[in-house]
């Protein structure tokens, strides 16, 4: 994965970044929105993808950004599932 940065958390504390999350809350949002397993896996590798590129060099962003980019990127591919996403955003 590599250092990707720090990550300022809503409340308050930071975290290094980890892709998994992302691909883990996105998939949750597919699968939700009746999207089979393949697809979805396909969906969040592309969403994860562009999340990375999305931080590229930066040291610290908010998990409120990476939670905006991912909607944005996700809407790109399934709206209902974007929605979905963002509607559900505390699942840990």
């Amino acid at each position: 994965m590599g250092n990707m940065g720090i990550i300022i958390k809503r409340k308050g504390h930071s975290e290094e970044f980890d892709d998994r999350k992302v691909y883990a809350s996105c998939y949750s949002a597919c699968i939700n929105t009746h999207h089979g397993k393949e697809e979805s896996e396909q969906m969040c590798s592309q969403v994860s993808d562009a999340i990375k590129l999305y931080l590229g060099g930066k040291e610290e962003i908010s998990s409120d950004d990476i939670f905006r980019e991912t909607i944005r990127e996700l809407n790109k591919i399934d709206s209902e599932a974007a929605f979905m996403y963002e509607s559900h955003r505390d699942v840990s």
